[in-house]
């Protein structure tokens, strides 16, 4: 299904997290040796600094009440909210260089999965249950709260530098 153009603004901004996952997968793929794990985990708490707490923020503060309204949502929210804290944990791991090269291969996996249930299955029903006016509020409200804390809500763009390792 078509992307809601209201959600494109979160959807945008999963891009971000699983390009990082992408690159963490390929360095392992193409590195002989133990990959550095402290080069990932500034670069996850980076992400995270500059995007993902916003990102969590907004949708714990106006996708998943809304979603939750729906009574087939509320085990999914709840999911996602645990999800959330799980993730939260690591990257203060990651903070703290305490990774491990199993704890970064773990954290991509987890990450990259969470994104995939919110895209297929948030997003989706989201889409599915909300009308269209819902839809719109949200709209609106992801853009001024993304606006209220520096980031262009509509593209979610940041200066992320193109590189293929940190």
């Amino acid at each position: 299904m078509l992307r809601d153009p209201n959600l494109v603004p979160l959807s945008h901004q999963h891009q971000h997290a699983l390009a990082l996952c992408v690159r963490i997968g390929k360095n392992f793929a193409e590195v002989h040796d133990t990959p550095h794990v402290h080069r990932w985990e500034e670069e996850i708490v980076r992400l995270y600094d500059d995007e993902m707490s916003h990102h969590f923020h907004a949708e714990e503060k106006l996708i998943f009440p809304a979603a939750a309204q729906h009574e087939d949502l509320q085990q999914l929210v709840d999911e996602l909210m645990i999800e959330h804290m799980l993730i939260r944990r690591n990257v203060e791991r990651a903070r703290a260089k305490q990774f491990t090269v199993t704890d970064l291969q773990v954290f991509t996996a987890t990450l990259n999965e969470h994104i995939r249930k919110e895209e297929r299955k948030l997003f989706e029903a989201m889409q599915q249950l909300l009308t269209p006016n819902e839809m719109k509020r949200i709209g609106a409200e992801l853009e001024q709260f993304f606006q209220s804390r520096g980031i262009n809500g509509r593209s979610c763009a940041l200066s992320v530098k193109k590189r293929d390792q940190p």
